[in-house]
C-alpha cells in the first residue's frame, strides 16, 4: 500500500526542485505569484551555515514556511480522496488533509540533500481563466529528461499549485487510484490507519 513507484519518487523530487529553481515566465503570470517564495527557498537551499547535518531540522523548517504557502493542500487532498470527501464531516477533512500533506511531506523531504543543479526549460504557460498549467522540461545531472507540468488555480488573487504531473503521471491521480483501492475492499477508517502507518515509517527513516 502506497509504495512509491521511480515515477512517483520523481514527481515528488521535482515538486521540491521546482521551488528552489526561480522560472521567470511572463510577467503576471502563476510563477509571478510564487517568486517570493522561491527566492526565499533558494536563500534557505543555498546559505552555507545551514548545510550541515546538525542544522538539517532547521533548513527543513524554513523550507516549509516558505513553500507550504505556494500550495492548496486542501485541494490536494480533496481530487487525491475522490468520492469519499463528500461522505466526511468538516473534522474529518481537516485530519485528512493533516495527514495528507504531512505524507507527502515526508515522501519528498529525503530528497531536499539531492538537489544538483539541475537544469530546468520553460517551456510555455497556458491559461484558463482561473485556472493555470506551467509546461516544463527539466534535464538532469545524468543527462535524463523529464516533462513535468504545475497545474494550478487562482485563490484569493494568488496561484496555487494543486497537482504535479511527471511524464504524464498525476501525483494527485497516483494517490487517488491507490486510495480508491483500499476504499473498494476496506473503510476510511483502515485508509487513515494506513496513511498513519506509511507516515510514522517515513519519518523513522528520514530520521537515519
Amino acid at each position: 500500500m502506497m509504495e512509491s513507484s521511480r515515477t512517483t519518487r520523481a514527481v515528488l523530487l521535482l515538486l521540491i526542485l521546482y521551488l528552489l529553481i526561480p522560472a521567470p515566465l511572463s510577467a503576471g503570470g502563476p510563477t509571478d505569484q510564487i517568486r517570493d517564495a522561491v527566492e526565499k527557498a533558494i536563500a534557505i537551499i543555498q546559505d552555507p551555515e545551514l548545510k550541515t547535518e546538525q542544522k538539517r531540522e532547521e533548513r527543513i523548517n524554513r523550507l516549509r514556511n516558505a513553500i507550504y504557502p505556494r500550495f492548496d493542500f486542501a485541494e490536494m487532498a480533496k481530487r487525491a480522496l475522490g468520492f469519499q470527501w463528500r461522505r466526511l464531516t468538516s473534522s474529518e477533512r481537516k485530519e485528512f488533509i493533516h495527514i495528507f500533506t504531512d505524507l507527502l511531506e515526508q515522501s519528498y523531504i529525503r530528497y531536499i540533500d539531492s538537489y544538483n543543479e539541475e537544469k530546468f526549460i520553460f517551456l510555455r504557460e497556458k491559461l484558463d481563466g482561473r485556472y493555470a498549467e506551467v509546461r516544463t522540461q527539466i534535464l538532469t545531472s545524468k543527462g535524463e529528461e523529464f516533462s513535468v507540468n504545475y497545474k494550478t488555480h487562482l485563490v484569493n488573487g494568488e496561484w496555487k499549485i494543486y497537482d504535479i504531473v511527471a511524464e504524464n503521471i498525476s501525483m494527485v491521480n497516483n494517490y487517488r487510484s491507490q486510495f480508491k483501492r483500499v476504499l473498494s475492499k476496506s473503510s476510511y477508517e483502515d485508509l487513515v490507519s494506513r496513511i498513519n502507518k506509511k507516515r510514522s515509517e517515513l519519518l523513522n527513516n528520514n530520521k537515519k
